[in-house]
């Protein structure tokens, strides 16, 4: 099938509306930057637009807005349909949680009269690829006491910024004729924090200057840190890509493109035939494994408690599921003009042509899930309707690679369900690349869907 970008098929105002959504877009990916943030600010334009606590109604019913909150990095929302729930509901699932470092629990060491935090990284990346770029910090501590400290270094003008060192091309003889995988060990993934000593104290010196900074910032202790999350990740804002300004570059839009996108289709449909939820999930970096991960039985729960409060019984779980159509908001591969061996041309997603609707996003169709040839049909149709820019795209070659998404977790419950998000440049870089054509589409899809 031939693809078209939407700068060819849409018309003007089209094209000035996907362009225009991209504003607001890249303004909140660059100020919520962790799991927290992101649900938090969400969870605010939410309660403006007359979201409320699940728990503060005693029945449910159509028009009625609510949402629930899981220890502050899961957020599930939902509006009440026209349609009873045993006759299914509308889910979107996408990601918060994007590749960062994280501080091991013990970080903090000196070594030749510098101070250093040991980090591990979260989620797949390439290593080298975040050594010498300069690195904000978001913290939040929580003391032993159980008070609660939050600060972030690095993005505002006259911030501080830290980076991991590497080694200069006039010395690097040897690591560069190691594999890649071997030549930036991760143990080496070690951030510079302070170079200046406390003249006040007798040993370390320049470890105890930067504990005295964190004890000024947060009044914590080295001890501290085992209650707290410390994540590095690339400074600065989202910017426009290209002459054209047709491209957005920045951090994190893998997977939080689909988050933004789903949650502002939601915001955008006040009274859908169908209850619909978005729910924004973390962890599926490492696999989903937490209780604010989407494999987690809150998911269960909100839906059961949902139900009982719109007057069905718990037993009608199983006639809500098995009607229920899911996507799994999760990005995709685009075909890269510099790295063309690794795609199947003719199965490949290009940029500018659309939201992907992917049937596997597995090598060999493994570690995915395979929607139903009805399911596929119905969202073509629904996505046609509503003049939606569409792709089919596959993720690689086969035997090349893969990826997963949540959508497992989903399928599993007899839902119908589909991997369906945008393409991205360079995903789990610090700095990923994404169409604003496909930004917009996105969330027309999701609108749709919802709708």
């Amino acid at each position: 099938m031939k693809k078209e970008t939407g700068w060819v098929k849409w018309n003007e105002k089209t094209r000035k509306d996907a362009i225009g959504f991209c504003e607001p877009y890249k303004k909140f990916l660059s100020e919520n930057k962790t799991e927290r943030l992101f649900a938090e600010s969400c969870l605010r334009i939410a309660e403006k637009k007359g979201f409320k606590p699940l728990e503060s109604f005693r029945k449910l019913s159509s028009g009625d807005k609510f949402y629930k909150m899981n220890k502050g990095k899961l957020l599930m929302m939902g509006t009440m349909g026209k349609s009873s729930m045993k006759n299914g509901c509308r889910f979107i699932i996408a990601h918060i949680d994007s590749p960062r470092l994280d501080l091991k629990t013990i970080p903090v060491y000196q070594d030749e009269e510098l101070c250093l935090f040991k980090t591990h990284y979260y989620g797949g990346i390439k290593k080298y690829q975040w050594l010498t770029i300069p690195l904000a910090m978001y913290a939040t501590v929580i003391l032993k006491n159980g008070e609660r400290k939050e600060f972030i270094l690095g993005e505002k003008e006259g911030d501080p910024v830290f980076c991991i060192t590497d080694l200069l091309p006039h010395l690097g003889k040897d690591q560069m004729k190691k594999p890649l995988s071997e030549a930036f060990p991760g143990e080496n993934l070690n951030v510079l924090v302070g170079s200046i000593p406390d003249l006040k104290s007798k040993d370390e010196k320049v470890k105890n200057n930067v504990l005295g900074i964190l004890k000024s910032l947060a009044g914590m202790e080295e001890d501290d840190f085992l209650s707290s999350e410390f994540q590095m990740v690339p400074a600065g804002k989202l910017r426009d890509s290209g002459f054209d300004r047709g491209m957005v570059l920045g951090y994190a839009q893998d997977d939080r493109i689909c988050s933004y996108t789903s949650f502002m289709a939601m915001m955008d449909v006040p009274a859908p035939e169908k209850t619909s939820f978005c729910m924004l999930v973390d962890q599926e970096e490492i696999g989903s494994p937490g209780a604010t991960s989407a494999q987690s039985e809150f998911f269960r729960f909100v839906i059961e408690e949902t139900s009982e409060k719109a007057g069905l019984a718990t037993s009608h779980f199983r006639d809500i599921i098995q009607n229920s159509k899911a996507i799994s908001a999760d990005v995709n591969v685009m075909l890269d003009p510099n790295f063309k061996e690794v795609s199947d041309s003719r199965n490949a997603a290009r940029a500018g042509c659309g939201v992907i609707l992917s049937k596997s996003t597995g090598a060999a169709k493994g570690g995915s899930v395979e929607p139903t040839a009805e399911y596929l049909a119905f969202l073509r149709d629904l996505f046609d309707r509503n003049e939606v820019l569409w792709q089919a795209g596959e993720m690689c070659k086969l035997e090349q690679g893969g990826g997963g998404t949540v959508a497992t977790f989903f399928a599993r419950y007899n839902i119908d369900t589909v991997n369906c998000g945008p393409g991205v440049f360079s995903m789990h870089a610090p700095f990923e690349l994404t169409s604003k054509a496909d930004i917009y589409s996105t969330y027309q899809a999701y609108r749709a869907f919802y709708r």
